[in-house]
């Protein structure tokens, strides 16, 4: 168990093995409640497949700057499904 604090705004950082635990990192969204016996609950809010599948087919355009029509060919090849 980890114990987190609370600051003056009444954040808390959640340790880095929690966020492994849950499978987010920066950028990912989490979802919070409380459950019916007073404990919090904290489950992570699902990815847009699409998205992640079209930013995944950009990454080999990193090595070079990238013109709008290079992202514009592969943001339709991303929603044809085409590889």
């Amino acid at each position: 168990m980890t114990t987190l604090t609370i600051t003056s705004k009444g954040q808390i950082t959640l340790k880095k093995e929690l966020l492994d635990a849950l499978g987010v990192g920066p950028g990912d969204k989490v979802e919070a409640h409380v459950a019916a016996d007073g404990s919090a609950v904290l489950r992570p809010v699902a990815r847009d497949a699409a998205v992640d599948k079209a930013a995944g087919i950009l990454a080999r355009y990193a090595t070079k700057p990238v013109t709008v029509e290079e992202m514009n060919r592969v943001v339709a090849e991303g929603w044809s499904g085409r590889p």
